[in-house]
């Protein structure tokens, strides 16, 4: 079995047109939906269930909450022209305290839904030059326009996905 890359090892070259940007919106706009699909017919013990020590479904799912917080919070600093971005945690520590085992996967559907629909709502008032702006990247060590922002998202939204794909596929054939 092929091992797989840790997100925090990926690489990006962001080397396409700031024009590109529609495509990014509608795939990050498509996630919320894409999440449901998979999810909403699952069994509680499957949501939740545990494979070592990587995330179940459910903490998958959640953790898409917690990230669209930071994901938020970079559109801030891309408005106010910062030049640096401001850092993801690392340690994951709010995905690991929200316990999103214990909750219902209706909530957290209802919850990202709401939270991806508001980062989208502020996306739609950007003018087509707005995403040509960029700040510094922290952990990629690298200048980031928004647009590379954008799909460095849908990126970190479908490595989530084919995580939430593989559990499914593996708790299935047991």
């Amino acid at each position: 079995m092929k091992k797989k890359q840790l997100w925090v090892q990926r690489t990006f070259d962001f080397d396409f047109p700031a024009e590109d940007f529609p495509k990014y919106v509608e795939k990050l706009r498509s996630t919320p939906e894409r999440l449901e699909k998979m999810v909403s017919n699952l069994s509680g013990e499957m949501l939740t269930r545990k494979e070592g020590e990587t995330w179940s479904i459910q903490e998958n799912a959640g953790h898409l909450i917690e990230v669209e917080v930071l994901f938020d919070g970079r559109l801030n600093d891309y408005e106010e022209k910062l030049t640096e971005l401001r850092p993801a945690d690392m340690t994951n520590k709010s995905t690991y305290s929200a316990d999103f085992n214990a909750l219902d996967i209706k909530a957290i559907l209802k919850d990202f839904r709401s939270s991806r629909e508001a980062f989208m709502q502020r996306i739609d008032l950007y003018n087509p030059e707005a995403f040509a702006h960029s700040a510094f990247h922290p952990r990629l060590k690298k200048q980031m326009r928004l647009v590379d922002m954008l799909q460095f998202q849908v990126e970190h939204d479908d490595h989530h996905l084919k995580q939430i794909e593989d559990l499914i596929e593996r708790f299935s054939a047991s």
